[in-house]
């Protein structure tokens, strides 16, 4: 239960407001008749104070003042007279959270002070924030306690202490990363390098370079040595992000740095012992690229000794509203801006969406509504324009029909109907973008191999594209 400080020497409005804080409010009400009585009692732990400016011993700006020379994040509310509130205004300048003019209405009296409470814990919780913000472990910025994000985390926490090869699988935006990082963080290599490869953001000619390294002259342009990220993570963690982007040629090499554990730069006579650990991920089921012919089925069983999938947002919906408040918190602290709560239409909206970006779409938005909001709450109207601008929100193409063909089984008929959904999808998309598949890997969500790779298998011609 809160505690309120009420400081004021009328006996009468004394009585009124401990009535009024205590039976309406229900806060527990400290009282105190005179300044020095309540600085004394303002040492104890109290939540807020209201301070009459009208004191017979010291001004209630002298006790304003004080007060938050000792306790500076201390919320107080003058109350003045209307005579007085050219003080009152610069008692809010030195400090005070706001003031009342007497008489008020219990409800004023009361929003304000949950307002008051509401920011000063705000404002403590962006405090914690900052203070750990990059420091804490990985496992711990895993939030939500749907049972989907409790077997993700029980995974994690069963194999992190081993060096085996784990495989994470989930859509974008899932937080793919940031479970790699646990298994890390969890792990005896915690104090070596945790390295990260997108393998969807190099170039096909870059990557091998970038992954083995190179020796000075092994290529045009190779000025000097370069250390490959599979050196530069010894005795650490090497994260592959998007692995099924990797071409065919560097799938080989890779599987040979598996069963092999060592590694040969370009142009280097002699491979180079490593001891890491392996995390892959992918936004694509490897087990079906591997059984088209895209990617390597025995590299698939090496990188998936472990297998950790992360439920989209739309699956776990439960942990929605404690991922929104922890992006509030973080947009408040990023942009100095103490926005504390969401009205009930922008609770309805964002409860509404189906979060097709999935845990980064939501902390997009989470973050422009604290940037675009007036006051300190996220209204509806914020949210429903971002939602609304959003491409993940685009109209669907239309039903997809699938013929359906005697002996087909309910698995096969399921398949196909993906693949025509996606193909209309593209199909859809690259129309809109007049045929610029990388403006289109962008609206899709996927990177430009993946959508060529695609476009490739539907057979789409350049004429629709």
């Amino acid at each position: 239960m809160k505690k309120i400080l009420v400081i004021d020497d009328d006996p009468i409005e004394r009585r009124l407001l401990q009535t009024v804080l205590g039976k309406v409010g229900g806060y527990e009400v400290l009282t105190a008749e005179n300044g020095q009585l309540g600085l004394e009692r303002a040492v104890a732990s109290v939540d807020a104070v209201l301070l009459d400016l009208q004191l017979p011993d010291m001004s209630g700006m002298e006790v304003l003042k004080k007060l938050k020379a000792s306790r500076p994040a201390l919320p107080v509310l003058m109350l003045t007279g209307v005579t007085d509130i050219q003080k009152a205004v610069e008692a809010v300048k030195l400090g005070a959270h706001q003031y009342l003019t007497k008489p008020f209405e219990n409800d004023q009296l009361l929003i304000t002070l949950g307002h008051a409470l509401e920011k000063t814990e705000l404002l403590s919780q962006m405090e914690e924030l900052r203070q750990r913000a990059g420091k804490g472990p990985a496992l711990s910025r895993i939030l939500g306690h749907s049972p989907g994000t409790q077997e993700v985390v029980a995974k994690i926490r069963k194999i992190a202490a081993s060096d085996i090869t784990a495989l994470i699988q989930g859509e974008t935006g899932t937080g793919k990363e940031l479970v790699a990082r646990a298994l890390h963080d969890e792990s005896s290599r915690r104090n070596k390098p945790f390295v990260a490869v997108d393998c969807g953001a190099l170039a096909e000619n870059l990557l091998e370079s970038e992954l083995f390294g190179h020796e000075k002259g092994a290529f045009t342009g190779a000025d000097r040595k370069k250390e490959g990220q599979l050196v530069l993570a010894q005795g650490g963690t090497l994260f592959l992000d998007e692995v099924g982007n990797l071409p065919m040629g560097l799938q080989a090499k890779l599987l040979r740095v598996l069963q092999e554990r060592q590694v040969r730069p370009v142009g280097a006579e002699k491979s180079i012992p490593i001891d890491i650990r392996f995390i892959a991920a992918t936004n694509a089921p490897l087990e079906s690229e591997s059984e088209e012919g895209r990617f390597r089925a025995d590299l698939y069983y090496r990188l998936a000794e472990f297998t950790i999938n992360i439920p989209p947002l739309r699956d776990r919906m439960e942990d929605l509203s404690e991922l929104a408040r922890h992006f509030l918190v973080e947009a408040s602290v990023e942009f100095h801006k103490p926005v504390g709560s969401f009205s009930g239409g922008a609770n309805l909206l964002l409860s509404a969406h189906t979060w097709p970006g999935n845990i980064r779409e939501l902390r997009n938005v989470i973050r422009q509504s604290v940037l675009l909001t007036p006051d300190n709450t996220i209204h509806k109207e914020q949210v429903r324009d971002l939602l609304g601008k959003s491409k993940s929100r685009r109209e669907s193409p239309g039903p997809v029909e699938v013929p359906i063909l005697p002996g087909q089984s309910l698995k096969e008929i399921a398949e196909k109907a993906v693949e025509e959904s996606e193909k209309q999808a593209i199909r859809s998309v690259l129309k809109a973008t007049g045929g610029n598949k990388s403006q289109a890997a962008k609206v899709l969500k996927t990177d430009y191999k993946t959508l060529h790779v695609k476009i490739k298998k539907y057979g789409l011609k350049a004429s629709e594209e």
